[in-house]
């Protein structure tokens, strides 16, 4: 029989979490135990849902519930001390992208988990649509020839436009507790992407504005360029943008073709080469089950001792940290900035 594993969930101020905890009870390979949170109306929410225990706050849940792992869905900043209190006491995390408001909070994470000798899991919710993984399939297996771009763009009307919840909207717009606005939300897609698909870039320019939303404190779009020896890569971010005609794709460049992959489940991946230049569809097979969603994709990391995919490893997520503050310092200081980045975030 299969190992059914305990879960407990820190924090539940991210709207992310309710739609990660369906499709973990879809599983049928765990239960969630507890749920902790300051704010009664998500604990009752949860409990409803779910029919778990619930606490006030992390300290206490982690004290009095036998747990496999944890769920930390707070915001970027509590994902902090949150993973290093579930670590310290031998637990697997998953926690939502970007993983931290910062790259000090990132390095604390991994030194964390390093030490317990747990595994650590961000999820990205573009990782598991079938066309991307293909996509980047392909560009591994040097199907387009040597990589010299990688786009990304990501962009909505806004978190209270699109209908994100007080709570989540609450430390979305805080600078401290998300790590600042748009740029940190949404560029991180980009980020991620040319990342795992280039590597570490050697220079960063980040641009950032409020441009649309006086009533905010954080920039309502964000833009990072990432230079490479050989290649470029940018990542767009936007709380402003009303239409999904350009938003979440994803451009691929190669010496040899393009690849274009269109956003969301049912998505489509497009191949340009010299050959066929408007592009022709490649065909895209539905991802395995541990490949689904993030709990799948989690317990079965669990499970096994296989590795997360790339995309959700936290070594290339910790980078992503590293990028976007220095994005965030350039657009400050109004120059381009040199990876990497000395620990105290100064060049």
């Amino acid at each position: 029989m299969s190992r059914i594993f305990r879960i407990g969930i820190l924090g539940l101020t991210h709207d992310h979490v309710w739609t990660n905890l369906k499709e973990l009870h879809a599983t049928g390979k765990a239960t969630v135990v507890a749920a902790a949170d300051p704010h009664a109306e998500l604990l009752d929410k949860v409990r409803q849902q779910f029919g778990c225990a619930t606490y006030a706050n992390a300290e206490t849940l982690l004290a009095q519930e036998s747990l496999d792992a944890v769920y930390v869905y707070g915001d970027n900043a509590a994902s902090v001390a949150l993973t290093e209190q579930a670590a310290a006491r031998g637990l697997h995390v998953l926690v939502e992208k970007p993983m931290a408001a910062d790259l000090a909070g990132a390095d604390r994470m991994l030194t964390a988990v390093r030490r317990a000798k747990v595994r650590l899991m961000v999820n990205w919710p573009f990782a598991w649509w079938p066309q991307l993984q293909k996509a980047l399939q392909m560009a591994h297996a040097g199907e387009i020839g040597e990589l010299w771009q990688v786009k990304y763009r990501a962009g909505h009307a806004g978190p209270r436009e699109m209908g994100c919840s007080p709570y989540f909207c609450d430390w979305l717009y805080d600078p401290n507790r998300n790590g600042g606005g748009a740029l940190i939300d949404y560029c991180c897609y980009g980020v991620l992407l040319a990342r795992c698909l280039l590597g570490m870039p050697r220079r960063v320019v980040g641009v950032t504005g409020r441009l649309c939303k006086e009533e905010i404190t954080v920039e309502d779009n964000g833009i990072i360029v990432m230079t490479y020896p050989r290649a470029l890569a940018l990542a767009e971010g936007s709380w402003t943008q009303m239409d999904k005609l350009t938003a979440y794709r994803t451009a691929i460049y190669g010496t040899r073709g393009t690849l274009l992959v269109e956003p969301r489940q049912g998505g489509r991946l497009l191949l340009a080469t010299a050959e066929h230049p408007d592009g022709t569809d490649i065909e895209v097979t539905a991802a395995p089950p541990e490949a689904s969603n993030a709990s799948a994709c989690f317990l079965h990391g669990l499970e096994t001792g296989q590795p997360f995919p790339e995309l959700c490893d936290d070594q290339p997520c910790r980078d992503v940290q590293e990028i976007l503050d220095a994005g965030l310092l350039s657009a400050a200081r109004g120059q381009e900035v040199s990876l990497p980045l000395r620990s105290e975030g100064l060049q």
